[in-house]
């Protein structure tokens, strides 16, 4: 059975919409941060217009994530396009937290969540606290991660779930292991 997507859904324009959408910020608030015309943003988001490379350094910058999230690695068969994300294709996303490396395992950022592939390297955490205005559901493929939620630790192996809803939260992986696990975030925040 074939679907259609909408003509824009796996473009470079499309992305830069819905991280923009994702931060909740106009069309005029990113123009202005990125110095640029509210046209030529609009122009940019349609593929009407392609921006420089340094433009996309200042996108990237605007929107805390790493300029490669704004390339296409791979190019999917026709028939995948939009729907499959082979494993050597993902894009890494998420900010430069050391020790977590950070995978969308869904075919372009134009979704009402956000699912991600996340490898937390031995001895590695985050030292704050993060609160968002988010809905996360994780599973652990591998290894053991401790998530502490509304400061309550929960030390997790494989096959254990877990569940936040807009509580702050910090994880920590003690190990000499690295530990894996998929992450689905509603609403994205990339």
């Amino acid at each position: 059975m074939q679907h259609d997507l909408p003509q824009n859904a796996l473009s470079l324009g499309a992305d830069i919409r819905a991280l923009r959408r994702a931060r909740g910020l106009t069309l005029a608030d990113t123009a202005q941060a990125l110095g640029r015309s509210v046209g030529w943003l609009s122009q940019v988001e349609r593929d009407k217009s392609e921006p420089s490379i340094t433009d996309l350094r200042q996108i990237a910058a605007c929107f805390d994530v790493p300029m490669s999230i704004l390339f296409r690695h791979e190019a999917a068969p026709a028939d995948e396009a939009g729907f499959i994300v082979r494993a050597d294709a993902r894009r890494p996303i998420g900010s430069s937290v050391a020790g977590l490396v950070e995978e969308l395992l869904s075919p372009d950022l134009t979704d009402d969540f956000e699912m991600v592939h996340s490898t937390f390297q031995p001895h590695s955490r985050i030292r704050e606290a993060v609160t968002r205005p988010t809905q996360e559901v994780g599973y652990v493929l591998s290894g053991e991660l401790e998530i502490e939620i509304n400061g309550t630790a929960h030390s997790l192996s494989v096959g254990d779930s877990f569940r936040i809803r807009g509580e702050p939260f910090r994880w920590a992986n003690r190990t000499a292991d690295p530990a894996v696990a998929i992450w689905v975030i509603a609403p994205p925040v990339y």
